[in-house]
C-alpha cells in the first residue's frame, strides 16, 4: 500500500497518520480542537530503535562499538524511523498498520510495526521490533508535542514519579537518582507503576497519557508545546539499560492517550 497520509475518525475524534513523514501523528482532533502542535518535525513522531540522546552517538553491543550519525551534535538522538518513509500495511475506519523495516545507519536488520487505534476517547499507540537474524539493543519511545494551549488555555501537567534521573550537562543522565524536582523539564522521570502523566487544560480538556512502561521524559521548555515521552529505557539506555531484540522475543510497548472534556 501507498504511504499516503491516512485519516481516522472514531466519533468526533479524528487522527491524521503520516507514513511518510517518519510514520507520525500529523494531528489529532477532538471536538474540532488540534491537541498536537502542527508542523513537518512535530505531531507525535515513534522513537526507535532508541529514544533520547546517545552519548556521541556510541553504543555497544558484546565487543562492538557502533556509531550513528551526530543529528544532535555532540550526540545521535530519537532513532533513525522518525526520518524515514514507513509503509501502510493496513487501514480500517479507526485504526491504521504501519511498517518500517530498520536499515542503515542502523547496523540490524529487524521490522518496526506500529499500531495507531482511534476510539472516541482515546488513542493507542503499540509498537513492536522483531528480527529472524542477530539479536540486538533497542529502545522503543513516542515524542508527541502537545499544544501548551487549546483556545487560549494553558496546559497544567501533574504526575508523581518515584524519581527524577539527574541531568548532566550534556543533557545526559549521570547515573544518579535523585527527588524529582520542579519544572521546567527537559529531564527522565521513573514511575515504576507505569506511566500516568495528566495534562490539563482547565474547563477544556483533560488528557492522560498512559503506559506500562516505567520510564518517561517530560520537556516543556518550548513555548508552544509539551511533550510527555513514554518509553522503554532511560537516555543513552542502549548503553545504560539495553533492552535486547531476539528472533524469539521482539521488543513491544503500549500507551493510551485517553481524554475526557471539563
Amino acid at each position: 500500500m501507498s504511504n499516503e497520509p491516512i485519516t481516522l475518525t472514531a466519533g468526533d475524534a479524528e487522527a491524521t497518520v503520516l507514513p511518510g513523514n517518519g510514520g507520525r501523528i500529523g494531528g489529532l482532533r477532538v471536538g474540532g480542537a488540534e491537541l498536537l502542535r502542527q508542523g513537518e518535525r512535530y505531531g507525535c513522531f515513534p522513537m526507535v530503535p532508541w529514544c533520547g540522546r546517545i552519548r556521541e552517538g556510541r553504543f555497544r553491543d558484546g565487543a562492538v562499538v557502533h556509531r550513528m550519525p551526530l543529528n544532535s551534535p555532540p550526540h545521535a538522538i530519537h532513532g533513525t524511523a522518525r526520518d524515514a518513509a514507513w509503509r501502510t500495511a493496513r487501514v480500517t475506519t479507526d485504526e491504521a498498520v504501519l511498517t518500517y523495516d530498520l536499515t542503515d545507519p542502523w547496523p540490524y536488520s529487524g521490522r518496526v510495526t506500529q499500531v495507531i487505534a482511534l476510539t472516541g476517547d482515546a488513542l493507542t499507540l503499540t509498537m513492536s521490533v522483531e528480527t529472524y537474524e542477530s539479536s540486538f539493543p533497542a529502545q522503543i519511545g513516542w515524542h508527541p508535542w502537545f499544544n501548551r494551549t487549546l483556545d487560549g488555555t494553558g496546559v497544567e501537567i501533574a504526575f508523581d514519579p518515584a524519581w527524577q534521573e539527574e541531568r548532566g550537562d550534556d543533557h545526559l543522565p549521570t547515573g544518579n537518582r535523585i527527588d524529582p524536582k520542579p519544572g521546567p523539564w527537559d529531564d527522565c522521570f521513573g514511575m515504576p507503576d507505569g506511566v500516568d502523566v495528566t495534562l490539563t487544560w482547565p474547563e477544556r480538556l483533560e488528557l492522560k497519557v498512559t503506559s506500562r512502561e516505567e520510564w518517561v521524559v517530560v520537556y516543556d521548555e518550548q513555548e508552544a508545546a509539551v511533550c510527555v515521552e513514554p518509553q522503554t529505557g532511560p537516555p543513552d539506555g542502549l548503553n545504560t539499560l539495553p533492552r535486547l531484540v531476539t528472533p524469539l522475543e521482539p521488543l513491544e510497548a503500549t500507551t493510551t492517550w485517553r481524554w475526557t472534556r471539563l
